[in-house]
């Protein structure tokens, strides 16, 4: 074990454990863009940078190991002027639209520069518009309000496995893109949306059919219910109506989400979901009552069995049921019908 101090206070930690993962054991929060607990360290934002007693520089917090006996400052004044320099470089080339922004409120470059009172940059870079990519379907990039964290790359790269984005160019000019000049549509990308759910700014955002804002929202943690994989999520709602959806941490998907589990979540008040069962009535649906619908699915399940036996009959089940009503349908079809003909909607 390693033994070092931070911020004055003790803490001990296995060979291998970084500052950043030191000081969160004891509770000291250290400001990150690029950091996640998911992917590898990376250094890029370089917001963590800590004051090491013996050292002339200012190492990142998320890439330095701890090393036995170190003495760490989080927030020293050489600290502080370093992060406050950062985020001024930061908000040189960054639109100043924080009012009408839809990030508002869950920014971590709005959260810095409050905590540091940056009110407004000290610089102003020469900067060109570029335009706003809206190709695909489910959300849009704004590399103008990019920071260049690099974080939606390697949670593309690293966990999703797609490599749709890259970091691309060079020097003031570097930016997110698909390779090649293609835009997200023409890209790999599966529209899984973990690069939109990671990105500390508002770069990548979805396309929201409601307009809200965060700090209006209730979150509720649930599973998704599109499939058996039982993804941990938070549905964010205004109104008590779905705005928008964020990954949560469980066993099953690690924080992440697919297309699905993400942007899909508008059937829940769609007019075209049923709220009623329908019989066929004169070549025409109708709604009917629970009794009346069942009846006649009983009936004719024990008609088409007696004239051309069990295997006429097959089911279809919903991934949207319970996992015990799921359970209950396969146990009807195979034990009270005897059959094997059942299905699921999203069979993996």
């Amino acid at each position: 074990m390693i033994n070092l101090k931070i911020n004055g206070r003790p803490v001990q930690v296995e060979e291998g454990t970084t500052v950043l993962q030191a000081a969160s054991k004891i509770g000291i929060e250290i400001p990150t863009f690029c950091n996640d607990p998911r992917l590898k360290p990376d250094g890029a934002c370089r917001i963590c940078t800590v004051e090491v007693e013996g050292k002339i520089n200012l190492p990142t917090a998320c890439t330095t190991p701890a090393e036995e006996g170190m003495s760490i400052w989080t927030e020293s004044p050489s600290v502080v002027e370093a992060r406050k320099e950062i985020l001024n470089l930061l908000l040189s080339k960054h639109p100043m639209d924080c009012l009408t922004c839809s990030k508002s409120g869950t920014c971590t470059l709005q959260d810095l520069c409050y905590k540091y009172e940056i009110k407004e940059p000290a610089y102003t870079a020469p900067t060109t518009v570029q335009p706003i990519d809206e190709s695909n379907p489910f959300y849009y990039s704004d590399p103008n309000k990019c920071i260049s964290c690099g974080k939606c790359v390697r949670v593309c790269n690293e966990l999703q496995n797609t490599d749709a984005i890259s970091m691309v160019e060079r020097g003031a000019s570097t930016k997110v893109s698909p390779p090649f000049g293609m835009s997200l549509e023409e890209s790999e990308c599966v529209s899984c949306g973990n690069c939109v759910s990671i990105c500390p700014v508002g770069a990548l955002m979805p396309k929201s059919k409601e307009k809200f804002r965060y700090w209006e929202t209730k979150a509720t943690q649930t599973t998704c219910s599109y499939c058996g994989v039982g993804c941990q999520l938070e549905l964010l709602t205004k109104d008590n109506k779905i705005v928008d959806v964020k990954p949560a941490m469980g066993k099953s998907n690690e924080g992440l989400l697919c297309v699905k589990g993400k942007f899909a979540f508008n059937f829940v008040g769609h007019p075209d979901r049923l709220t009623k069962p329908l019989v066929r009535k004169n070549g025409k649906l109708e709604e009917s009552t629970w009794e009346e619908a069942l009846d006649i699915v009983a009936n004719k399940v024990k008609e088409v069995k007696a004239e051309n036996g069990p295997n006429a009959i097959a089911a279809f089940s919903s991934a949207r049921a319970l996992t015990e009503d799921n359970y209950m349908m396969n146990k009807f079809m195979r034990a009270a019908i005897g059959t094997n003909n059942i299905d699921h909607c999203a069979r993996l």
